[in-house]
């Protein structure tokens, strides 16, 4: 995969120009805001399942070597091959010379953002194994040889017209404006797929220790037959997945549709512990599951930076950032995109190489609120931000300027004092009378520049709040 992360500030202004994607986002937002407020209204006591999910999230991220040990117990003695994997090198190596053990010529994959992670597909094609995406999304994605745009909705930002014209070019169907026509052109091109397919991949929306089995959530049923038709089921699953029992999964599970897509339950749930029995009519011969680390071992030996590790990738956040719902998906540059992505992307991939998505962020929480696993995304990107500060080598943090670190020793300095505030407030207002038009602030100087490349800022108010609370009062 391209990593783009270098660039957030240019994908950012070029998509901030884009007024259909952003009028597609704002209605996005409202929308799923609304089936997701609805959907959570119905539980008995909304506040308590939430804080309930967030204590299991936390816990099962606080004693996840146990788990993944009590879990490779379980699925093993349930008849799966569990196999681990230090990066994405290693995992892609196993499962393509899997595949090629098999004999496999085709695979059929499950959405799974773990696999985008380490470009799994692209090396199985490499590898001279054709394989398609199966979830509708995700194939769309594919077929335009783009990223996904968001978490659980790839190709929320595509009209009905550029799929009919990419299904026209790519699979050979008629144009047509129909959601449901290109729905099942899509379909009937994939039900080939699935019947001819020796390898079937699919990422976990959980596992569970209790029982060694995983679970998968979906609304069109291709993971049922990417997990039950061909031979060989190969499940990756990153180390954070796991959590203690079904019960705890079961709780999380509600809370996970409501915050994906506003639903009670998704369509269709799938619980799945080994592979196929004796006397069972489907399911695969073979059941591998491939446990992944790719860094994430590191970022659980920090007691703050580890909160990141308890997202279920619902998505929510991205529908309640500011910043996701004006630059959309393909800014962050990577594969996870919002809020998460603006923490995750760095901790992956290293500070230096994803600085600017830690700074993208207004620092309003309103993806804490809304998040149903207890991340605190404001309070991960504070903390980059002081390693960044720091030159912290332990996530590839450049050394920052000697200009901006004075600049900041500065302002804390000036924050550490009321007064001093007072004095430089009033220093300020005078500084900025000659940038100011009509009112407004269109353009700063030097560093403070980018504050006013996209937007005009309000000049500053004659007097402070207390100013004239303290005339009010005398």
């Amino acid at each position: 995969m391209n990593l783009q992360t270098e660039r957030f500030k240019e994908i950012a202004r070029e998509n901030l120009a884009n007024e259909e994607q952003r009028k597609i986002l704002s209605q996005f937002s409202l929308i799923l805001k609304a089936l997701r407020d609805s959907s959570f209204a119905a539980l008995p006591d909304e506040n308590a399942a939430l804080e309930k999910g967030r204590k299991i999230r936390e816990d099962s991220v606080k004693n996840m070597p146990y788990l993944l040990e009590t879990f490779e117990e379980n699925a093993t003695k349930a008849g799966a091959n569990v196999v681990w994997a230090s990066d994405a090198r290693q995992a892609n190596d196993f499962i393509v010379s899997l595949a090629k053990e098999k004999g496999a010529n085709l695979c059929v994959k499950a959405k799974s953002m773990i696999s985008e992670e380490i470009g799994l597909r692209e090396e199985l094609t490499d590898g001279g194994i054709e394989t398609y995406e199966t979830d509708l999304g995700e194939f769309i994605v594919q077929q335009a040889g783009k990223t996904p745009f968001h978490i659980v909705g790839p190709a929320i930002n595509m009209t009905i017209k550029e799929i009919s014209n990419l299904f026209n070019k790519t699979i050979g169907v008629p144009k047509t404006e129909d959601p449901t026509e290109l729905a099942i052109s899509a379909r009937m091109f994939l039900r080939d797929k699935f019947k001819n397919a020796q390898i079937g991949i699919s990422g976990a929306n959980m596992a569970v220790a209790e029982t060694g089995s995983i679970i998968l959530v979906e609304n069109e049923g291709n993971i049922r037959f990417a997990t039950s038709v061909p031979k060989t089921h190969i499940v990756l699953m990153s180390i954070e997945k796991v959590v203690p029992t079904m019960s705890d999964a079961t709780h999380m599970l509600k809370l996970l549709t409501r915050s994906c897509t506003g639903q009670r339950i998704s369509n269709y749930v799938s619980v799945i512990t080994g592979p196929k029995k004796a006397g069972e009519i489907d399911g695969p011969e073979e059941l591998y599951i491939v446990i992944l680390d790719n860094g994430r071992t590191k970022i659980y030996s920090d007691e703050v930076l580890r909160g990141a590790l308890q997202c279920i990738k619902c998505g929510m956040c991205a529908a309640v950032c500011p910043v996701y719902t004006h630059v959309g998906g393909y800014a962050y540059g990577w594969v996870y995109s919002g809020p998460i992505g603006a923490v995750l992307n760095p901790l992956l991939l290293g500070l230096d190489r994803a600085r600017d998505l830690y700074h993208a962020t207004t620092l309003c929480g309103a993806c804490k609120d809304y998040c149903p696993a207890g991340v605190d995304v404001r309070n991960i990107a504070l903390d980059l931000r002081a390693k960044e500060m720091d030159g912290d080598k332990s996530f590839n943090a450049s050394n920052p300027p000697v200009g901006l670190k004075r600049l900041y020793r500065i302002w804390t300095w000036v924050l550490l004092h009321h007064s001093r505030y007072k004095i430089a407030s009033r220093l300020m207002r005078i500084i900025m009378l000659p940038a100011i038009k009509y009112g407004k602030i269109s353009r700063l100087p030097g560093r403070l520049s980018g504050w006013t490349q996209c937007r005009d800022i309000p000049q500053l108010p004659p007097k402070s709040f207390h100013e004239i609370y303290s005339e009010l009062k005398k």
